[in-house]
């Protein structure tokens, strides 16, 4: 029997497919490995694309446990196929997909930063990570309809980033808590959906949490509260962990003072943080060169044959993300950062091997829902970072590739440029009080 691959992705990390693919020939699209003691394929490009979002691949099961109940939550959309997943697909292509969804979240993320941006000006010292995170989580949840003030939002976005940064380390403390936070995250998100149910909460309609609140399966029956809450979460979470974007974003742009340069006049000349074509296509291009996660598992659910590599019916299939957003065979210059090659780009989603949220249909397939949201997201911080007024620090810009998820070991320190009494307008925001998003008033 082969040697087993599975526990090299722990101590490699995003240089996982590279170690596998240096077993194939130059250009292959598909080389055979053992992964988790099954037969299974590692493929790549529009032809890897094309099969791991046909209906010769399942998911439901292919997820390690340790994955799936962590940072997906048990019973969520991303364990289920066919006429089931569609169905409950449908309600986050409402939530999240929709332009109009995009548009009401857009000035809540760049009020946010203004916000931040203030912080900065008047000597804060948070990095570019931490103050995405509570971006993100309060924008995010006043946008999903949760009450709350804004410390207590802040909060509960800090546990669910840490369930993100913990998932994908068994073998650490950190995944001992991101256990934690998801099950205090799964209680409290239930409460919330129950409060709705019970008429206590009266969220608007079109939320993520009257949508998920209301949510029938097929056969009508309302989804139990628990799994509600964990879509609930599916619909927020996601949003937050574009922070770790940000935190690349940060570096790129300290090594990049011309584009720096280029975004701030945008910025500028645009009188908004939001939607800038330059900020966009840097965004792209973080995304392109640091997805979140190396690959993605499936099952083959028939024999197949790809690039001459065979895989009976029960083997694992396993997409490369990473290997599709910076294979040489689809994108000219892969290895190169250059956020020019989006400028222009309108329908991203028509690029194949531009996966660093899945790929396929967002609608019939498992192409991620909230990929609009995450590049309004990620194109706000990057404008946002680009404010000559502040600067980001050398120290701690390095990167750990073996570690899943990663990110710049500081997450980005930010710092004003000026001292803040040199620089006009800045102040520091005051903190509001604590307490529990539910009992505490509708505050943003």
């Amino acid at each position: 029997m082969p040697v087993d691959d599975s526990p090299s992705l722990l101590t490699r990390g995003y240089g996982f497919g590279a170690h596998v693919w240096r077993r194939a020939a130059d250009g292959a699209r598909a080389v055979p490995m053992r992964f988790l003691l099954r037969d299974a394929l590692l493929v790549r490009g529009a032809e890897g694309v094309e099969l791991f979002y046909s209906d010769r691949i399942a998911r439901h099961g292919a997820m390690p446990p340790i994955v799936q109940q962590t940072l997906f939550g048990d019973g969520s959309v991303h364990s289920l196929d066919g006429a089931e997943h569609r169905h409950r697909k449908a309600t986050f292509v409402d939530v999240a997909y929709e332009d109009e969804q995009v548009a009401r979240l857009t000035p809540l993320i760049a009020q946010e930063w203004h916000r931040e941006l203030d912080e900065w000006l008047g000597g804060g010292q948070r990095s570019a990570y931490d103050a995405a995170v509570g971006v993100f989580g309060r924008a995010g949840m006043r946008w999903a309809g949760l009450p709350g003030t804004p410390d207590a939002k802040t909060r509960w976005a800090a546990r669910l980033a840490q369930i993100v940064d913990g998932f994908g380390v068994p073998y650490s403390p950190e995944y001992l808590l991101a256990v934690r936070n998801r099950w205090w995250s799964n209680r409290h998100a239930e409460r919330l959906v129950r409060a709705v149910r019970d008429g206590d909460l009266d969220p608007a309609e079109g939320t993520a949490l009257y949508e998920w609140a209301w949510h029938r399966d097929r056969s009508g029956v309302l989804l139990p509260a628990v799994t509600a809450g964990v879509e609930l979460q599916n619909s927020i979470r996601p949003l937050i962990a574009v922070a770790r974007f940000v935190a690349f974003a940060a570096k790129e742009l300290h090594d990049r003072p011309e584009w720096r340069a280029r975004i701030a006049e945008e910025s500028v000349t645009r009188r908004s943080l939001a939607g800038g074509p330059l900020a966009t296509a840097f965004a792209q291009e973080i995304r392109r060169t640091a997805p979140f996660v190396p690959m993605l598992p499936g099952w083959a659910t028939e024999d197949l044959d790809i690039g001459g590599e065979r895989l009976a019916s029960g083997g694992r299939v396993l997409l490369d993300l990473l290997g599709t957003d910076t294979d040489d065979r689809s994108w000219p210059d892969a290895d190169r950062f250059d956020p020019d090659r989006f400028l222009g780009v309108d329908d991203y989603e028509a690029i194949e091997t531009f996966v660093p949220h899945g790929g396929g249909d967002v609608v019939t397939g498992h192409r991620c829902p909230g990929e609009k949201l995450a590049i309004v997201a990620l194109a706000s911080a990057v404008a946002t970072l680009s404010d000559p007024r502040l600067s980001v620090l050398d120290e701690g810009l390095d990167v750990d590739r073996r570690r899943l998820p990663t990110k710049p070991a500081s997450g980005g320190r930010v710092r004003a440029s000026r001292s803040p009494g040199d620089v006009a307008g800045g102040r520091s925001r005051a903190s509001g009080s604590g307490g529990c998003p539910f009992h505490r008033g509708g505050g943003h």
